[in-house]
């Protein structure tokens, strides 16, 4: 396979030609974060003098095992805490400099890694960008947070390690696009579950949004901790560690599997969601929750593109429905349990939002049994109905932004899945030729005319701020506002729409208020009351 250089300010790369397409595996944005370099700001990599492989995926971030569901077949699954590496996919590295695309991979702030092979660049830099993935640290290493971890050489930071990183790649990327053929001055950042919750954190970060000129959000909206919970979350790690308390020094010298086997424990005890490790408010960085600052007007001047998909919860629930359908009985206490965690008892009962569900979705013609129920309230009370919010407060800011809706129904499980959570995802890269992932997002002319629409408005976006522009044209995509919030639906078809799924918005959104800095209402909490745990 034809090798090609490329000088970087820290030293020369070797890459592959791959189908016309050059492409870079492995780079090292950042050193190795271990040691004292643990819980700490990622530094600059030590330059080298020879010429570096970069030919292979580096090592994912150090995590739990990977369920099925996160990996596939012939993915890499080495681990190592020197995981701070990128890749890049460009289809020249001479001409006109081309939009870039930094993706930041999903997996609840605990697993993940760039080099899933749903996540490959190729479709997308053939489309005339270059597109880049990026690893940055996992669960406790990457979102630990605690006062005595704050970092002086970070601004004071004393957590959010995994969003430094995150920083860093960006900075790579604006110093070095352009001998990759990219413009540094064109990125859009577009991220999937909680890589779209990073995005919206970034969006919060003045030093961060100055890396990048547009955002695509997927599946995800603003999460934050306050520095209490986070502490505690801190706390109880040194507790099973055997640790005194949280201090670098004694965690410093902790070997990696005890901090894993730790992380399971304050997990698993938490909620099997794992987001009890996720972005933190810690005065630094993060000086407000994400959703606060958004509203406030921090990414003004960012163009959005911010969607979800109509089964979201079905991917979190669907072993539970599988094994016992879901009854009336457990829709009822699952709602319930959801007003109760958000401090709303009396707002309303739990009878009324199902009854305006069911009277809703029957009057479309959509089902209406306890199972699509509990699948529709838990899909817009964790997903859809935050990301709205967000689209909306930046939109009265006057900031371009774009809706989206995913309908496209999974074959897996024998349609149980619908359109599922992360199901958009080979149809944005283009990657559902593989296989297996084939498997998953099913095949045939009309998964391929998805996948087609899908890639050009994301481009056209990377381009020029309209995703239309891919669609038939600018215009063909209408930015969202109220109260028409025109709304792009993917699916078998693909049409503009209006206020789709409306009374279940209004009345949730309206009655209920579950937003702002309350939106990120207990994630795991409200996904054990659905399984009944």
């Amino acid at each position: 396979m034809p090798e090609l250089l490329v000088e970087t300010r820290y030293g020369r790369l070797r890459g592959t030609l791959e189908d016309g397409l050059a492409v870079f595996r492995g780079v090292p944005y950042a050193e190795a974060p271990v040691g004292d370099r643990r819980f700490r700001a990622p530094q600059p990599p030590e330059p080298w003098v020879t010429v570096r492989d970069a030919t292979r995926f580096g090592p994912r971030s150090p995590q739990p095992p990977a369920s099925v569901l996160e990996s596939i077949p012939g993915d890499p699954m080495e681990q190592s805490e020197d995981c701070l590496t990128l890749n890049i996919w460009t289809s020249a590295m001479e001409g006109e400099p081309r939009p870039v695309m930094v993706f930041v991979h999903g997996g609840g702030f605990l697993g993940g890694s760039s080099s899933v092979a749903v996540y490959h660049g190729a479709a997308l830099a053939r489309r005339g960008v270059v597109v880049v993935t990026l690893n940055y640290r996992l669960g406790v290493l990457g979102w630990l947070a605690h006062p005595d971890l704050h970092d002086a050489g970070a601004g004071g930071a004393a957590g959010n390690w995994g969003l430094l990183d995150q920083i860093a790649a960006l900075r790579f990327v604006r110093d070095h696009a352009a001998a990759f053929g990219g413009d540094p001055g064109n990125v859009t950042i577009f991220g999937e579950s909680a890589g779209a919750m990073c995005v919206a954190a970034l969006l919060a970060v003045p030093e961060a949004r100055r890396l990048f000129r547009r955002a695509i959000m997927q599946s995800g909206s603003a999460v934050a901790l306050g520095m209490d919970a986070a502490s505690s979350t801190a706390e109880a790690l040194a507790v099973e560690l055997g640790l005194g308390g949280v201090s670098r020094q004694s965690l410093a010298g902790q070997a990696v599997e005890s901090l894993l086997a730790a992380q399971s424990a304050v997990v698993n005890r938490n909620g099997p969601s794992g987001l009890v490790f996720q972005p933190v408010v810690d005065g630094a960085l993060l000086r407000r929750h994400p959703a606060a600052a958004i509203a406030g007007g921090s990414a003004a001047g960012i163009d959005l593109v911010v969607g979800t998909n109509r089964d979201e919860w079905a991917f979190f629930t669907f072993s539970a429905a599988a094994s016992h359908e879901i009854d009336d009985d457990q829709l009822r206490r699952f709602v319930a349990a959801q007003i109760r965690l958000s401090g709303l008892s009396d707002a309303v009962p739990a009878a009324e939002l199902i009854d305006v569900y069911r009277t809703a979705r029957s009057e479309r013609g959509d089902p209406v049994g306890p199972r699509d129920l509990h699948t529709a309230i838990g899909t817009d009370w964790v997903f859809r109905l935050p990301s709205m919010r967000l689209l909306e407060s930046h939109a009265r800011r006057g900031g371009p932004a774009y809706a989206y809706l995913f309908d496209w129904e999974t074959p897996f499980g024998g349609g149980g899945l619908g359109a599922c959570h992360a199901l958009e995802l080979p149809f944005v890269f283009g990657t559902a030729d593989n296989p297996f992932v084939a498997l998953f997002a099913g095949t045939g002319p009309e998964a391929e005319a998805l996948s087609e629409a899908m890639q050009a408005a994301w481009v056209s976006f990377a381009r020029t701020g309209d995703p239309g522009g891919g669609l038939g044209g600018r215009g063909a995509w209408k930015a969202y506002d109220t109260p028409r919030r025109a709304t792009m639906r993917f699916g078998r078809v693909i049409e503009l729409v209006d206020a789709p799924m409306e009374p279940e918005r209004a009345y949730l959104g309206g009655r209920l208020g579950i937003y702002g800095e309350r939106e990120a209402i207990s994630f795991d909490r409200v996904r054990d009351s659905a399984t009944g745990t």
